[in-house]
Order: C-alpha cells, then sequence, then structure tokens
C-alpha cells in the first residue's frame, strides 16, 4: 500500500529587493536636489510669466487708446483760435474765404458725404455680388487666382487712381454727363453743364477703390458659413440662388457689413484720388455734375498756403470735424454689427 506524500504548493520566486546603502541615497541627494530646484524655478517663473504678460498686453492696448487722445487733443488744442473766432458757426457757414478769413466747413461736409454715399451706392452690389460669384459659383482653381489679384488692387497708390481718374475717366465722364444732361436735364440733379470733374466722378473713383475691400472681406465671411447650411438647404429642394439668398448670406451680413463699413471709412479719408477729379470748389449744389471739395482734399491742398493763425486753425478745425465724422461713422458700424448677428444654425 502506497502512502502519499502531502502536497506541498510551490513558493512565489522572491522578488530581489534593490538595497540602497548610506553611499547610495547619498549619491542621489544632489540629483533629486537640483531636479526639485530646477522645478521650483520652473514654477516661479510661471507665477511670473502671467502677469507680465498681462502687464505687457495692457500697456499695449493703452497705448493704442493713447494715440487717438494725443490726435484728439492735439486736434483740440491747435483748433481753438476758429472755435473761439467762429464757434458753432463753423460747421454751419458755407463761407470759405482765406482773404477775409470767413471760414466754414459745411461744403467740405457735404462733398465727403456724397461722394462717400455715391462710392457706396455703386461699390455695395458690385462688391457684394463678386464675392458671392467667387465664393459660390466659380470652382476653387479660378476663384483664388481671381481673388489675389483683386487683394492686390488694395495695395495701388491713390495717386495711380487719380491719373487714371483724369486721363480715363474724366473725358469718359464728361460724355456721359452730356447724355445724362441732353435726356434727363430737367432734373436738378443732371442739371448744368458737363465738365466730366465734378462730385459724380469721385463718387465713381472712390467706387472703384473701395470695391476691393467689399470683395475680398465679403468672400472671405462668406466662405466662413458652415457647409452644413448650404448642404441643408439643398436637401430640402433649394435652389442655389435661394440658398445664397436665405442662408449664405443671412449668415454672413455681420461681416458682410463690416467689410461695407471698413470701405466707407477709407472713402471717407480718402485725399489725393479725390482731389484730382472732384473739381475742389467749396459749394453745396443738387447736381452731381458740378465740382465739389471735401475735407481731407481741402487739408492737402491749402495746409502749405495757411499764413495766418485763424487760417491754420481753422484748417485744424476741418481735420478735427473729419476725425469726429469717421469715429461716429465707426461707432455706428460697430453698433450695428454688434446688434445684426448670424443666425443660429438650429433654426436655418
Amino acid at each position: 500500500m502506497e502512502t502519499l506524500s502531502p502536497v506541498v504548493p510551490p513558493r512565489r520566486p522572491s522578488v530581489p529587493r534593490l538595497a540602497i546603502g548610506r553611499t547610495a541615497a547619498t549619491s542621489l541627494t544632489p540629483v533629486l536636489a537640483g531636479r526639485g530646484e530646477r522645478l521650483l524655478g520652473s514654477s516661479r517663473r510661471r507665477r511670473w510669466a502671467d502677469p507680465i504678460f498681462r502687464t505687457t498686453s495692457l500697456a499695449f492696448a493703452l497705448t493704442v487708446i493713447a494715440m487717438t487722445a494725443v490726435i484728439a487733443s492735439v486736434l483740440f488744442l491747435r483748433s481753438a483760435p476758429a472755435r473761439a473766432a467762429f464757434g458753432w458757426g463753423f460747421l454751419t457757414s458755407s463761407t470759405w474765404d482765406p482773404v477775409f478769413e470767413h471760414f466754414g466747413v459745411l461744403p467740405f461736409v457735404w462733398g465727403t458725404l456724397a461722394s462717400s454715399a455715391i462710392a457706396l451706392l455703386l461699390a455695395l452690389p458690385l462688391g457684394l455680388g463678386a464675392a458671392i460669384c467667387l465664393s459660390e459659383l466659380l470652382p476653387t482653381r479660378w476663384s483664388d487666382p481671381a481673388a489675389f489679384l483683386i487683394e492686390l488692387l488694395v495695395a495701388v497708390p491713390s495717386v495711380v487712381y487719380g491719373l487714371v481718374g483724369v486721363f480715363v475717366l474724366v473725358p469718359l465722364m464728361r460724355n456721359i454727363e452730356g447724355i445724362l444732361q441732353s435726356t434727363l436735364g430737367f432734373l436738378p440733379i443732371f442739371a448744368g453743364p458737363a465738365y466730366g470733374i465734378g462730385l459724380l466722378t469721385a463718387g465713381i473713383l472712390l467706387a472703384v477703390m473701395i470695391v476691393p475691400f467689399v470683395v475680398t472681406i465679403s468672400r472671405e465671411v462668406l466662405l466662413a458659413v458652415p457647409r452644413a447650411q448650404r448642404d441643408a438647404a439643398l436637401a430640402l429642394g433649394a435652389t442655389r440662388w435661394e440658398t445664397v439668398r436665405h442662408v449664405v448670406v443671412p449668415y454672413a451680413r455681420s461681416g458682410i457689413l463690416g467689410s461695407v463699413f471698413l470701405a466707407l471709412a477709407r472713402a471717407l479719408g480718402e485725399t489725393m484720388a479725390v482731389t484730382m477729379v472732384i473739381g475742389n470748389r467749396p459749394e453745396i449744389s443738387a447736381s452731381l455734375f458740378a465740382p465739389a471739395h471735401t475735407m481731407a482734399a481741402v487739408l492737402a491742398n491749402e495746409f502749405t498756403e495757411a499764413t495766418g493763425d485763424v487760417y491754420l486753425a481753422a484748417l485744424v478745425e476741418v481735420a478735427l470735424v473729419l476725425f469726429v465724422i469717421t469715429i461716429v461713422v465707426n461707432a455706428l458700424a460697430r453698433l450695428l454689427i454688434l446688434t445684426v448677428r448670424a443666425p443660429d444654425p438650429a433654426r436655418v
């Protein structure tokens, strides 16, 4: 009879323990201490990095605000003699007589606002239509080179536009104004002699100059509309025109308005090109064919000729009025853009 030997469970292999002696611990102490010092220094640098970055960014922002305040202060102080001599009548007077030192800014305000309004009326449909064509209709291999060429027009100096206006646009407008005068001369806006140089010519030239702004910015805004918005409208049976009209353009209307007001700011401050084709006559006329004047143009034309203190202060006050109009227009544009938001994608 065999005897069964008891089953002895196998022993688990023992894991060798790392014996760290006093010598090894002593050798690791400087390493750990150095690493701790580096970590502590890094945390200290991180604690100082955020305040430094915040202070530097705030200083940059305050610098921009300070520059605006300095410009306004200099214009306000330098125009003190004109404000003391004419008061609020400077804004309502139509007389500009450097000989007898009677000055009024109203003809220049009229010329600036009227030429800019004509430019916007012409540039907005043209620029928005071109932007829609480049972003929605043309393939990428054609739209990208065309958009690049349009962007290059922004870099063309204004004096070049002025020369083209003098040699090309003015003779063309002289013929067009003659035709309009013979057919629609009974209307006040088309009355008067056809000089070819006047308010309408300046507005058309300004429209050519600001169209690249409208096209470039509006195209980028339209391309930023999510593709899902277009696909959803097309899936519901909408045509390409209905998709653009009811989905794409409403979604991007705030950005389109921003491009329009950026173009308006360029039109308000344009100097050389307008000076060369507007006629530079400080009068208010209902006719679009009549010569006019702008605030930027009178500063460029007469600043070097201003000898008297009142004359110089009047020109500085013209610059102050232009500065205020530009600030007000841009502020209204900002408020309008904030109120006109893109529609909620879930509701489109």
